[in-house]
């Protein structure tokens, strides 16, 4: 590594630099050059390849460069952060963006020369740093994250800057798309708020409408269920009948098996369950018994459009239902006790009404239904009535569901098999709806009302 000294006091003030007002800005483009060249030149890792949603930041005190940030994407998957945000492996990969990663943080001036300038750069990036990228790409990020080498610094300025430390990574670096390698360093990992809750808001259901835009990841590999649950749902559904003739490529239960975990995922239609077969990664498509391309071809196909469409275009509709209900039956032990009860039509291809798990999305159960609203024993509402008056018994559960399931006889038939229930309420129901709007128009949520005391 070169040495440094004599170039870096040319570029630094003798004289202290606190009090001077610090400023915050992205690097034009005709800088980029100086930028990297000062990355390369001075940083132990060299400059940092920019790679997806990046940004090169410049702190500057009457106009000279005083310190260099280089930000980029989070790492795919670290355990003490996950834990840290508590979000599903689903979340974590359509939510990817709203972490950004200081890649490189670079302080033009020798060590101790300047008192807390490298705490009072960070400081100063992270109040900016949300507005910043909101111009550049059209969203805020909510956390940010770092690593530091403990063999060769403390972190002193990230702590003094509020950021906090979640542990030493395992010491290996990412190879490829989906390989890891040892590389017998362990860093020390930091995380930075961007926001109040921020962990609470990347695992919310609904996040704020400025953070929209960067949730949607293509969630690449990331499916719905364990392994050994993926291999026993294939089995389960390979046995359901074969509408097609048979000079078919695909087997029925590779297509199945990847429409039943598409709709785990929350897909709705037969585009977005296409999509998510392509990012479907090589192993796992060995897994569900994919072809290969061609004989001496390690890579395997997935169904397309038209194949999906013929398939459920002829598909026994009651058959696949009976067969996901014997595999749900199966699982019945790591079900949960919080049940979403909600509709998912492919076009009007095939449509199913299902219980399902809030914080998996995984069903309980499921079964048929022909149309969202009207008349008919296979309308939404009956459909779902039918199939709640199939579960034998809904002890410490609660199901909720839409405006369209709230309705007298679903919430009898939750509560007479001793379940508790959320429902909806708007002016498709407005006698309950004007009734609940006065019970609770004075009310604190979720807090019980203090009572005034009498007068003795």
């Amino acid at each position: 590594m070169k040495t440094i000294q004599k170039q870096r006091s040319r570029r630094s003030e003798a004289s202290s630099l606190s009090g001077k007002s610090l400023e915050i800005r992205v690097i034009m483009v005709k800088e980029h050059k100086r930028f990297d060249s000062l990355l390369g030149d001075y940083h132990y890792l060299g400059e940092s390849r920019p790679v997806g949603d990046s940004m090169r930041m410049v702190a500057e005190i009457d106009g000279q460069w005083v310190g260099l940030l280089m930000w980029g994407s989070a790492a795919y998957r670290l355990k003490d952060r996950d834990e840290f945000i508590g979000w599903t492996p689903t979340q974590r990969a359509q939510r990817q963006k709203l972490v950004v990663q200081n890649r490189r943080f670079l302080l033009l001036a020798e060590r101790g020369e300047h008192p807390n300038l490298a705490s009072r750069i960070l400081g100063s990036v992270v109040r900016e740093l949300p507005r910043l990228w909101f111009e550049a790409f059209g969203y805020e990020p909510l956390l940010a994250e770092t690593f530091t080498d403990i063999e060769a610094y403390e972190g002193t300025c990230y702590k003094a800057s509020g950021w906090q430390t979640l542990g030493l990574t395992k010491g290996y670096s990412r190879h490829r798309a989906d390989f890891y390698v040892p590389n017998n360093r362990p860093k020390k990992l930091w995380v930075r708020q961007l926001c109040k809750d921020a962990p609470a808001l990347l695992r919310a259901m609904n996040l704020p409408e400025v953070c929209r835009k960067g949730a949607q990841s293509d969630a690449d590999g990331v499916l719905p269920l364990q392994k050994k649950q993926i291999e026993s749902l294939h089995q389960v559904l390979c046995k359901a009948p074969d509408p097609r003739a048979s000079n078919r490529t695909f087997h029925i239960g590779s297509i199945l098996t990847i429409v039943a975990m598409a709709i785990f995922s929350g897909h709705q239609n037969l585009v977005q369950i296409v999509r998510f077969a392509n990012r479907l990664r090589n192993d796992q498509r060995k897994d569900l018994g994919l072809p290969r391309f061609s004989s001496d071809s390690s890579y395997r196909k997935v169904p397309s459009y038209k194949v999906f469409y013929n398939l459920l275009r002829k598909l026994d509709v009651e058959a696949f239902a009976r067969c996901l209900s014997q595999w749900l039956a199966q699982h019945s032990g790591t079900l949960p006790t919080a049940l979403a009860l909600d509709g998912k039509f492919i076009r009007n291809t095939v449509g199913v009404v299902c219980l399902v798990d809030h914080d998996t999305g995984v069903p309980r159960s499921m079964t048929k239904a022909s149309k969202k609203e009207g008349e008919g024993k296979d309308c939404e509402i009956k459909a779902a009535q039918r199939m709640i008056r199939e579960e034998t018994d809904l002890s410490n559960t609660l199901i909720t569901a839409d405006a369209l399931h709230c309705q007298r006889q679903t919430a009898n038939d939750i509560v007479q098999r001793g379940g508790d229930f959320i429902l909806q309420a708007k002016d498709n129901q407005k006698t309950v709806h004007r009734l609940a709007a006065k019970l609770t128009r004075n009310l604190s949520p979720l807090l019980p009302v203090r009572k005034k005391p009498t007068a003795e």
